[in-house]
């Protein structure tokens, strides 16, 4: 059995466990607030922002580590305790504790790529974040990345899905943004799903990896298609604020680790969404 901890065990966590075979992988998840443990998931009630009270937690040792944070806010002062915080302290209390861990997966973000001239972006592209957000994210994978431990970072796009509705929303409300700009997105399920692969693919891992389906499409015409099933006019705001970045995420080196997207466009995914309101 392979022991595993989610830290920040939110949705994607949660998703993640249905994934994994539970003949091989013993998982827990660690978050401030518990739900109700799953057939799949344990939960421990756990700050990962307190070092003395996520040390205690490592204590029994786990061979992977995933790091999935949420920030509390979106702020400088939020994303830091989230992720740079966070990381630090694991780094600490595994050297702390002598473990040494197969592996440590952070969840990171795209947001860590600052190009707005509809370039194409992979693995090897610049990152040189203008926001806050992207620059504690690459504060937090430094950590990751040069803790001495083994580790790959996942750079996901913008994530949708059920509890994610928020182009819906705009398109419904009227307040959808008519802007050119590129945009990128993944479904939840694969965001799971992809974690899932590189867990069972350990001895094949990229240091890093963008993880975003596979069309890229300028905004105006994401919320256009949603407007068209809906059969919702008018829907557009020129109040509505732009997305930022306008980049063309690749895909390539996923989709070369063998992965296979469940929701290759996002007509897929908001499709099935749409079908089950």
């Amino acid at each position: 059995m392979k022991k595993v901890l989610i830290i920040g065990c939110g949705d994607i966590g949660l998703r993640l466990t249905h994934y994994l075979a539970p003949n091989i992988y013993q998982i827990t998840g660690i978050r401030r607030h518990c739900p109700p443990d799953t057939l799949k998931l344990r939960y421990k009630s756990c700050n990962a922002q307190d070092a003395t009270a996520l040390k205690a937690a490592l204590a029994e040792g786990f061979d992977i580590i995933i790091i999935t944070m949420t920030p509390g806010e979106r702020s400088d002062a939020g994303y830091e305790q989230a992720y740079v915080t966070t990381c630090r302290n694991l780094v600490r209390a595994l050297t702390d504790l002598e473990q040494q861990p197969d592996l440590i997966i952070f969840v990171s973000s795209t947001a860590v790529y600052a190009q707005d001239d509809g370039s194409w972006v992979d693995e090897s592209s610049p990152t040189a974040p203008s926001s806050f957000s992207g620059k504690r994210l690459l504060e937090a994978e430094a950590i990751i990345r040069n803790s001495g431990f083994p580790n790959t970072l996942v750079r996901f796009s913008g994530i949708y899905g059920p509890g994610r509705n928020r182009l819906i929303e705009q398109v419904k409300q009227q307040r959808a943004s008519a802007s050119t700009s590129y945009t990128n997105r993944i479904h939840a399920e694969d965001c799971a799903g992809f974690l899932a692969h590189l867990l069972n693919h350990q001895e094949l891992l990229a240091p890093v990896y963008i993880a975003t389906d596979s069309a890229p499409t300028p905004m105006v015409e994401v919320v256009s298609w949603i407007a068209a099933q809906l059969k919702v006019q008018d829907f557009l705001s020129a109040e509505a604020t732009n997305e930022r970045g306008n980049k063309k995420l690749s895909n390539a080196l996923m989709l070369n680790s063998g992965y296979k997207l469940r929701y290759d466009t996002y007509q897929q995914g908001y499709a099935e969404m749409l079908n089950e309101q």
